[in-house]
Parts: structure tokens; C-alpha cells; sequence
């Protein structure tokens, strides 16, 4: 029993520091990696081109300091989620019309959406990619929206709120959404926390 104990607390211990170390690093790795290929243009390829399980944009919310800047890696496997954050392959590429949905863990694997729940309406959010810098601004509170993880809707290209009186994003035709999606509360949870906004710029980089 002693043993079994012991165990636990270690596999609980790895999965609530270990991951996050690992995570952290690997983020940095990756980040490291994408931005030298395109500055050195050995591999240069727009979001919609790159492979699923491959990095394809930087992202920097500076309500979260300075120093935060997250891969985004094409699809939501276990894989991609355990290096940074997960875009939905059906979903919007960054900056075109349509939804731009991402996900990543809030608890383990570094983390990337810890403080979401902190993040209000009219804060930034920036997407980088290999020749564009998209600034986002978010219309709704993390706080009012949990939803169950069969909750798919929240991925449309317009996502309409079924629920009567329900947070819904931006509605004008055309918009460029994004959507961050992330478990609700810090231990395990099916539900699942949102925030929507929409593109304000995009600047090309030289």
C-alpha cells in the first residue's frame, strides 16, 4: 500500500510539474525552430499548407506578460496539445473570414490557458505567422461561457449560441473569428471554457 501510495503521488506529481517542464520546453523549442525558418527561408509555408502535427503560427496574448508566446500546431491530437495549442483543421486559417478555433490544456502540459478565465472583452490576442501578424480582439468573457466538450458548435464558421439568451460572438457576415477553448476548471472536467473575438488588424511583415 505504501508503495502504491508513493505511486500515485508520483504519477500526480509528474502530470502537475513533470508535463509542464517537459511542455515548456519543448514550446521553446519549437518556437525557436519556426521562427528560424522563416527568417532564413528554408521553410516558409502558409498556415493552410503546413502538415497536421507540425507548427504553423506564434501566438502572444500580452495580458499574459511579456515573456508568453505559444506555438500553434495543426490539429488537437494529445500530441499537439502536450507542445502548445491545437488548431482545429476544419476550422479558419488566422486572419480569413470564418473561425479561427484553437485549443490548448489548462492544467498540465504547460499550461498555455491557465489564466484564460482572467482574459475580459477588448483584450488582444496575436497571431503570428510566416508572413503576417493578426491582432484579435475578444468580445466575451471566458467566464460566461461553459459549455459541454459535445459542444461542437462553438467550431461553425458563425457559431450561433442554441441556448435562448446565450453568449454569442460577433454575427456580421464575414467575420474572422477566433475561438479558445479550454476545460473549465483546473482538476478533470467534460466541460469546456470559451472565449470568442474578432479580427481588428493584420500587418504584413517584411
Amino acid at each position: 500500500m505504501i508503495a502504491a501510495g508513493l505511486a500515485m503521488l508520483g504519477w500526480v506529481g509528474w502530470q502537475f510539474w513533470g508535463t509542464n517542464w517537459v511542455a515548456h520546453r519543448d514550446q521553446a523549442k519549437v518556437t525557436e525552430t519556426l521562427q528560424r525558418q522563416w527568417t532564413s527561408g528554408s521553410v516558409r509555408l502558409a498556415p493552410k499548407h503546413v502538415p497536421t502535427g507540425r507548427a504553423s503560427a506564434l501566438v502572444r496574448i500580452p495580458k499574459f506578460g511579456r515573456q508568453y508566446v505559444v506555438p500553434v500546431l495543426e490539429g488537437v491530437s494529445d500530441d499537439v496539445l502536450a507542445t502548445g495549442f491545437g488548431h482545429f483543421s476544419r476550422s479558419a486559417d488566422p486572419g480569413q473570414v470564418g473561425n479561427y478555433a484553437l485549443a490548448a490544456h489548462r492544467v498540465t502540459h504547460g499550461e498555455p490557458l491557465r489564466h484564460l478565465p482572467g482574459l475580459r472583452p477588448g483584450d488582444r490576442v496575436i497571431v503570428e505567422t510566416v508572413d503576417t501578424t493578426y491582432v484579435y480582439r475578444l468580445d466575451t468573457d471566458p467566464r460566461k461561457l461553459v459549455i459541454p466538450f459535445t459542444g461542437v458548435w462553438v467550431l461553425a464558421p458563425v457559431p450561433r449560441n442554441p441556448e435562448a439568451g446565450g453568449v454569442q460572438p460577433a454575427q456580421t457576415q464575414g467575420q474572422r473569428l477566433i475561438t479558445l477553448t479550454t476545460c473549465s476548471e483546473i482538476f478533470h472536467t467534460d466541460n469546456r471554457m470559451i472565449a470568442f473575438g474578432h479580427l481588428v488588424s493584420s500587418t504584413r511583415k517584411t
